[in-house]
């Protein structure tokens, strides 16, 4: 992916492992911390939080976290109870949140952003047939999310304690994202402010999700840890494997299909 002018080894990865998500903590903090929202926030390690990185060059430069609705609830529900469970009564509805997301400002990339927001996409509503997506954000944020994304705000401001900060919430339609990924994704419009243009083509995500699914590791170079690979497949569902297996792989899929020349890959786990 060229980043800059410059090309440059990128890697979009599911992390599991302490030390990236120390990494991706890290990056949250200080663009928390440089809005005046604290530099304390951690993110979530459990079964219903998926944290994604890219990377470029082995640095941590983006991060996002997606939640799937649970029993306990998402973070949302301190502020938004009542208009996310107005959602949940809603018949073949499951409702999913998007937070912790930081980029780093060195790095003015809309592929890179696009990539990551579209494996999150795959990830949480293939995998986890979430139907509807929400993000709380500062007020001055709104526009960013609208126009790139098309998301919607969602009732009254609100005062977020844990930034000391107000926020809106916002929600968008799960499969309006399908729609604007079929119309638009792949082409690269530039002139178009939205971030749906430097997605994925419907053709690049569907070999996402097929490694997804069937576990086309070949596509990944490992260097020396077929150990821990096995150890790794020995302690996961034959679906899950494929699926951290490929991750690594997707943001890069279309220099994979032959538009650029194949980078090196480090096998996913983080």
């Amino acid at each position: 992916m060229t980043i800059g002018g410059e090309t440059c080894n990128v890697i979009i990865r599911l992390v599991e492992t302490p030390k990236k998500i120390e990494a991706a903590c890290e990056l949250v903090n200080d663009r928390y911390a440089w809005r005046g929202y604290g530099d304390r926030h951690q993110i979530p390690a459990d079964a219903h939080h998926m944290t994604f990185t890219a990377e470029v060059d082995e640095v941590v430069v983006g991060t996002i976290t997606l939640a799937i609705d649970s029993p306990s609830g998402l973070a949302i529900d301190k502020d938004f109870s009542t208009e996310v469970g107005a959602f949940r009564c809603m018949p073949d509805t499951k409702v999913c949140e998007l937070t912790k997301f930081a980029f780093s400002p060195n790095v003015q990339s809309k592929e890179l952003m696009a990539a990551l927001f579209h494996i999150v996409f795959v990830y949480g509503s293939r995998a986890h047939g979430g139907t509807d997506l929400f993000i709380e954000v500062n007020p001055r944020h709104v526009r960013f999310y609208e126009s790139m994304l098309g998301f919607q705000p969602v009732g009254c401001l609100k005062q977020n304690e844990s930034v000391a900060a107000p926020a809106q919430l916002m929600w968008l339609k799960v499969s309006d994202i399908r729609d604007q990924i079929l119309r638009c994704g792949g082409t690269q419009q530039n002139r178009l402010r939205s971030l749906y243009p430097f997605f994925f083509s419907p053709l690049d995500e569907d070999g996402i999700y097929r490694r997804l699914a069937v576990a086309e590791t070949e596509l990944i170079e490992l260097f020396s840890n077929e150990h821990e690979l096995a150890g790794l497949a020995a302690g996961r569902s034959a679906a899950a494997v494929p699926a951290q297996l490929s991750l690594a792989a997707a943001a890069l899929i279309d220099r994979v299909r032959g538009r650029a020349p194949r980078p090196r890959l480090r096998h996913v786990q983080g």
